[in-house]
């Protein structure tokens, strides 16, 4: 059965893992400098995008149900930047870790499950954080799409289909 048909849940969750695998096609055939350079005047990098998806994967996902997540070893004010120290297979690794526990999640519980940030007041549903996190995530990967093509030309969500395989 497509995605086309199926229910809500299975639905959000094909959404979320196109949006998360664009996300990772963006780091693909670059080496470690271009994957790390800041883009932006507020130092926007590819890599750290990855590592603030990570972060909230694990945020809305995980800590909002009750789970508990891996500590992290920055701040939410510092998960755009790269140190020196963190290698890009670190927070490739990190981004696989987070998504795996959000999944995990995910599949536990039932769309209609309350869940409480730390952060806010209000409590959210599995079904309200899916389509917030599909919103995160398209977002930071178009942020990608502009960065990449800024680099070498790539453009698009997905490779193209003579690279796909």
């Amino acid at each position: 059965m497509t995605t086309c048909f199926a229910g809500e849940k299975d639905t959000l969750r094909a959404s979320l893992d196109r949006h998360r695998d664009a996300v990772l096609w963006k780091l693909e055939g670059l080496g470690d400098e271009p994957l790390r350079r800041p883009m932006t005047p507020t130092g926007t990098s590819l890599l750290g995008l990855v590592k603030h998806l990570a972060a909230v994967e694990y945020g809305w996902f995980v800590e909002t149900f009750g789970g508990v997540a891996e500590p992290l070893w920055f701040t939410p004010h510092d998960d755009l930047r790269i140190t020196p120290e963190e290698t890009t297979e670190q927070i490739v690794a990190l981004y696989g870790r987070a998504r795996a526990a959000a999944d995990r999640m995910i599949a536990a519980l039932p769309l209609d499950s309350a869940g409480r940030p730390s952060w806010r007041d209000d409590p959210v549903s599995l079904r309200w954080t899916l389509v917030h996190m599909i919103e995160e995530t398209a977002r930071h990967a178009g942020h990608m799409d502009i960065l990449r093509e800024l680099i070498d030309g790539a453009t698009g969500d997905h490779p193209p289909a003579a690279q796909a395989g």
